[in-house]
């Protein structure tokens, strides 16, 4: 049976006593050994040195196999982590979420009622889920050109004040050993509100209880179609009481920046309107106007006869109008006496309040009787140009 490290040891050990011992006896008068002493001695001390090298070898052993014997991968300890996941909580949780259209469908509603806490409003309505106001937005964005020229300010509650540059300042010629002359920036503030906009919606009990219809996507069209469509009219022609201020608004809208010479629209008034705008704001400057102003443009002809605004006939190039793109709604005026028929600039400088929170309530006793069930949609919003000399409008003379 082979010997243990330590039982090598102490063998060895003992061997090195017994030399040592036989070394001390065995030396003559001179301190040498004799040749059979030296002889024996030698084999001592060799018995000694093999013992050495058995250990060594079998240290050496033992560092292999527990080098072998280590795990070939690192143990799982703690529960698997879940990396930048984060719990959604509140109105983006997909309990509010489940509870939200279960209670639009009226099914468990007291078990709804406890979840749907979380987002109620003040008027009785419940929030929207997060993930349906997103494709809410996304729908008016589209019904809706307005949204994506102007600034969107997402607001928590109520009037948003925004601080605007009245007047600049401006540097001047000096004299050597001169004062400085002071010229500061004048700053004036513009108030956004949240005018409340809102619709009822009708749907029959059968289309409500049929679980192949697809009630999110149905409501969210019709949203975004009414909203979105009463929106971009106020934002274009909106009188400020009430909803926004519009763009072509006589008060607190776009300035005037051409009128036409006669009754009638020419490419003339267009070119006075696109540099009545200042340099700046026409590098990122967009046309506004209506269907039948863009008409009206479309059948000017020069002196031969030839139309003198050409379509594009390059593929996903769209029309310009002076090398700048154009947009039209059918809530912009339409060119005719004393009217402004279209707004040229920057429409960043248009600013929308948009307070987050879209609601939706439930009626279930008003339509009872057709069997229809009625639903109550409503939004906050309000919009108004911040600095008035980034967009200008044409206006067509009187008489």
């Amino acid at each position: 049976m082979a010997m243990t490290i330590k039982e090598l040891r102490e063998k060895r050990k003992k061997a090195w006593d017994t030399a040592r011992d036989f070394l001390d006896s065995k030396r003559n008068a001179n301190g040498v050994l004799s040749e059979e002493d030296s002889k024996t001695y030698d084999a001592m001390e060799q018995t000694i040195v093999d013992l050495g090298k058995e250990i060594q070898r079998l240290e050496r052993q033992a560092e292999i196999e527990a080098e072998m014997n280590k795990a070939t991968s690192t143990p799982v300890l703690g529960k698997p982590a879940t990396l930048n996941v984060t719990e959604k909580t509140g109105t983006a949780s997909d309990t509010y979420k489940k509870a939200f259209w279960n209670s639009v469908r009226n099914r468990n509603w007291i078990d709804v009622h406890n979840d749907l806490q979380v987002g109620t409003d003040a008027e009785g309505g419940y929030l929207v889920p997060d993930e349906f106001e997103r494709q809410l937005v996304e729908g008016l964005q589209e019904e809706n050109i307005f949204l994506t020229l102007a600034t969107v300010i997402q607001t928590a509650s109520g009037d948003r004040k925004i601080p605007v540059v009245t007047s600049k300042g401006e540097a001047a010629w000096m004299d050597e050993e001169a004062s400085y002359t002071l010229s500061d920036d004048a700053f004036g503030q513009a108030s956004l509100s949240a005018y409340k906009v809102g619709t009822a919606i009708k749907i029959s009990e059968e289309l409500l209880n049929d679980a192949a219809f697809d009630l999110p996507a149905y409501i969210t069209k019709e949203f975004a179609r009414r909203i979105g469509a009463k929106e971009e009219e106020a934002f274009l022609v909106g009188d400020g009481k009430g909803k926004p201020t519009g763009i072509f608004n006589a008060t607190g809208g776009a300035e005037n920046g051409a009128t036409t010479s006669t009754a009638n629209i020419t490419f003339d008034d267009v070119f006075e309107l696109f540099y009545s705008v200042k340099s700046p704001y026409r590098k990122k400057g967009v046309w506004v106007l209506n269907d039948a102003t863009v008409k009206a443009l479309r059948k000017l002809k020069d002196t031969t006869g030839n139309y003198i605004w050409s379509p594009s006939v390059q593929a996903g190039t769209p029309d310009l109008i002076l090398n700048r793109p154009y947009y039209t709604s059918s809530y912009a005026p339409i060119a005719k006496a004393g009217a402004k028929c279209m707004a040229f600039g920057d429409f960043s400088y248009y600013w929308i309040g948009d307070r987050q929170g879209r609601s939706f309530k439930r009626l279930n006793e008003l339509f009872a009787m057709t069997g229809q069930v009625g639903f109550l949609a409503s939004q906050r919003v309000d919009g108004k140009l911040i600095l008035s000399e980034a967009v200008k409008t044409l206006t067509i003379k009187n008489g």
